[in-house]
């Protein structure tokens, strides 16, 4: 055998070894596919799959002024260096970045649909998200309030903890995507008990860490301030954290938000759980806008995404920042890679 043919079945070996990952491009009008597209010029330590219409990338490809090769995925068959592996999902009418269309509203589904249904089978080893916009799925008449929820519903999973990680931040939430007014009358005993629970599993299990040490933000300012500011902490947050330390766990809180966040309180934490969506991720997206990684805790299989949106402004422009997607990708491979058993 040759030296060309021996490096090139070498070459082969390691790619069919590495794991499959399904990336999703999310809406099409947006970033997504463009960051998408980055992946065959930054080459992962895995096979990324592409879930999109390949027209659609082909176009962008082109847009963008990018010479690569797209290639209808074969498992069998790893891809070459200069290729692009795309697992096709038909548009439902044709796209123009930056311009969102509820025709498609459907389509994005589909290419979530799809993924969940290669991760649960084994096909893949895990799937990553590019942005969707959710106002654009709700106007196709798709009841959709974001990945989080679609993917547990998908899955049949009764509950799901939402955790974005980045800029030596790991900070989950209690609850996601709900109106301020509904967050008080969505935290129980009993739904912060299975987030508390979920998330130390899965600390233990995706993260490796033995003993998962959580600093738990109160709901109200400072606290509730002895129940003068509210009684949550009271009624709810404290019974709950003190059951729970009975069985083991190392819970601090509930906490002030407003002196949560410092350095020399997260140093005594691996994650912290905030109350609410814009409670804990402002802080987050600060320390590491462009590089954090949004991470779906409690389902069967492993999935992160992009901690940013569709930037529709930027979508065929060339400056869409591929940071989070890489971010995201390299989570997925921790966390997949000998996961502490259950």
């Amino acid at each position: 055998m040759s030296a060309v043919g021996a490096g090139s079945n070498n070459a082969e070996g390691k790619a069919a070894s590495r794991p499959l990952v399904a990336v999703t491009s999310g809406e099409p009008a947006g970033i997504g596919p463009d960051i998408c597209l980055a992946l065959a010029a930054l080459r992962p330590a895995c096979r990324a799959v592409i879930f999109a219409d390949s027209e659609l990338l082909a176009q962008r490809a082109e847009q963008l002024g990018l010479k690569l090769r797209l290639r209808a995925f074969d498992p069998a068959r790893p891809p070459a260096a200069d290729e692009l592996e795309v697992l096709h999902l038909p548009l439902a009418a044709p796209v123009q970045a930056g311009r969102l269309d509820p025709a498609n509203g459907r389509y994005v589904l589909s290419l979530l649909d799809r993924a969940v249904a290669g991760c649960m089978d084994g096909s893949f080893s895990a799937m990553v998200t590019a942005p969707v916009h959710k106002g654009v799925i709700n106007d196709a008449g798709i009841p959709f309030t974001g990945h989080t929820e679609y993917l547990a519903a998908l899955t049949s999973t009764p509950r799901v903890v939402m955790m974005l990680a980045g800029g030596g931040l790991r900070v989950a939430l209690a609850t996601t995507h709900l109106a301020l007014a509904e967050v008080a009358g969505a935290i129980t005993r009993e739904s912060l008990d299975a987030t508390l629970r979920i998330l130390h599993r899965a600390l233990q299990q995706r993260f490796g860490i033995a003993a998962p040490r959580l600093l738990i933000a109160g709901l109200n300012p400072h606290g509730g301030e002895g129940g003068h500011l509210g009684r949550e902490e009271i009624e709810i947050i404290c019974p709950v954290l003190e059951q729970l330390r009975r069985s083991g766990m190392h819970l601090e809180g509930p906490l002030p938000a407003d002196t949560l966040f410092t350095p020399a309180v997260l140093a005594r934490g691996d994650c912290v759980l905030a109350m609410y969506h814009d409670q804990g991720l402002p802080v987050l997206k600060y320390a590491s806008f462009g590089a954090g990684v949004n991470v779906t805790l409690g389902l069967p299989i492993v999935r992160t995404s992009v901690d940013h949106g569709t930037a529709l402004d930027l979508a065929g422009s060339g400056k869409a920042d591929t940071g989070s997607l890489v971010a995201a990708i390299e989570m997925a491979l921790e966390m997949v890679r000998d996961p502490t058993p259950a």
